[in-house]
């Protein structure tokens, strides 16, 4: 794990947005990359920037969806497969899009089927990620499941999460966000070659302070610590998501 810590909320997508453009245009170049988008107010400016690096041929591209709610249709304004339409797919146009249907019938039949898609063929290149403000990544509330090998999962969300969900605006009031949703695993996450994680702001400093500083334990109760496990993961940070950290 490597931490990156910028000045600002934006010089944090920024940077973060100009290393993952250089592993894709690498990439792209040759051969197809599986990537793994996510969402949230903490990727509005990574995925900005990155929709208008150049150089990046998406069309050799791979998108797989991070979580989504369980029982949202495609349309609600805070459906995560809505968000990825209008910020990132219908920008760049991946070649292929590989997204969780949140209002399936049936939601142990989706995990399945967006499972299978993912496991088959070749790894993950790189994986887009945030933290929550209660040290999710994805929609792994704590404690999360670190054992799990299933790709996609079930979860209930927690007080916290619901809170943070209805606070940044997504829903009227934290009643009507649901309680439960469709999340890929942390161990398939952890298993992409490259994650790029996206954390900024005052909000998400406790978390960022409890996962990833020197001395905290590698723990489901903060689930973002699984990073530390990770070679190849990148945390781009502000100034204010890393004012606990110690030195």
């Amino acid at each position: 794990m490597k931490i990156i810590i910028s000045e600002s909320k934006e010089a944090a997508g920024y940077n973060a947005a100009q290393f993952a453009a250089d592993i894709l245009r690498e990439r792209t170049a040759h051969n197809n990359v599986r990537f793994i988008a996510a969402t949230g107010k903490s990727q509005f400016d990574f995925l900005d920037f990155l929709c208008n690096a150049e150089g990046i041929k998406w069309q050799n591209t791979t998108m797989f969806h991070l979580d989504e709610y369980i029982g949202l249709s495609s349309t609600h304004p805070a459906s995560l497969r809505k968000y990825l339409s209008e910020r990132l797919i219908n920008k760049v146009h991946p070649g292929e899009v590989h997204l969780i249907n949140g209002n399936a019938p049936d939601p142990v039949q989706e995990c399945k089927r967006i499972g299978e898609l993912i496991t088959t063929n070749k790894p993950i290149d790189i994986a887009f990620i945030g933290i929550g403000e209660n040290g999710h990544i994805a929609f792994n509330d704590p404690p999360a499941d670190f054992e799990t090998n299933e790709p996609y999962i079930i979860v209930t969300l927690d007080l916290r999460c619901r809170q943070q969900q209805a606070s940044e605006g997504w829903f009227n009031t934290i009643e009507n966000v649901p309680k439960q949703a469709i999340s890929m695993s942390i161990n398939q996450l952890m298993k992409s070659e490259y994650i790029v994680c996206i954390c900024p702001d005052k909000r998400k400093a406790e978390a960022v302070k409890n996962c990833l500083s020197f001395n905290s334990q590698i723990t489901p109760e903060y689930p973002a610590s699984i990073l530390k496990k990770h070679q190849n993961a990148y945390i781009f940070l502000d100034k204010e998501s890393a004012s606990l950290l110690n030195k």
